[in-house]
């Protein structure tokens, strides 16, 4: 097979209800644009049969693959499906496809799109639309934004959708680099792109709340943890130094 032109990688834990619809919603749009690619589904130590699902999926379609991990976390996760992936360009998906994956196409090169080395979903720049999110919900992420702003991301409306485009080279670059395995795994990585000079855009995109989201108030509070966590290894200079710089 051809090197892909594009990884979706699904970071997934405990997602047997909706992981095979949401590969199969994948596989159709992809096929539908045509480029060469591959699915990678990051199993992050699931206790049902996530693991299972996608594992049959594998078999009838090789394009697909399952990365059984140990249970790290969702940034852990999403790691090891960026530094193994092979495509040109890497995405990022949430496994509840929040975001209808028709959508990929605002993110890819083309007319229309901006460049930028990783291109990141916004449930808050201009032509986004939220559908079905409670208020304590978006108050929650906004405050997070305030803070992500004030100590590690400057200059982004939205830092925690769960879709992003990464480059191969910044997904290589960055990756190896990030400490962090919790939800706050997206600001330190849009930090370090920072340090390193690469350029990230945000694309407005539709984003349906779901129940069953694993974001919960625990979790949001971890991730003002991260933000000091971030901005700390950077005063202790755990981050090593990026390597070429690139501007775009």
């Amino acid at each position: 097979m051809p090197a892909p032109f594009l990884s979706i990688v699904v970071p997934a834990y405990n997602e047997e209800d909706c992981i095979d619809q949401t590969i199969t919603e994948i596989v159709v749009e992809l096929s539908r644009l045509g480029h060469p690619w591959e699915v990678l589904v990051v199993d992050d130590g699931s206790s049902d049969r996530t693991r299972e699902i996608v594992s049959l999926r594998e078999r009838a379609e090789p394009r697909v693959r399952l990365i059984a991990a140990p249970h790290l976390g969702k940034g852990g996760a999403v790691r090891r499906g960026m530094i193994e992936a092979a495509g040109e360009w890497r995405f990022l998906a949430d496994a509840d496809l929040s975001m209808p994956i028709h959508e990929l196409s605002r993110f890819l090169p083309g007319p229309g799109v901006p460049q930028a080395d990783i291109l990141i979903g916004s449930r808050e720049a201009d032509g986004s639309e939220r559908i079905e999110e409670p208020w304590h919900r978006h108050l929650l992420g906004r405050v997070f934004n305030v803070a992500a702003k004030a100590l590690v991301v400057g200059g982004l409306s939205d830092t925690q959708c769960g879709y992003k485009l990464f480059s191969a080279e910044a997904a290589s670059a960055l990756f190896p680099l990030q400490r962090l395995d919790g939800f706050g795994f997206d600001c330190e990585i849009l930090f370090l792109a920072s340090r390193a000079g690469f350029s990230v855009r945000e694309v407005p995109v539709t984003w349906t709340y779901r129940a069953s989201t694993k974001v919960t108030a625990l979790a949001g509070g971890a991730g003002f943890v991260d933000l000091v966590r971030v901005r700390w290894n950077q005063i202790l200079g755990r981050y090593p130094k990026p390597g070429r710089r690139r501007t775009a």
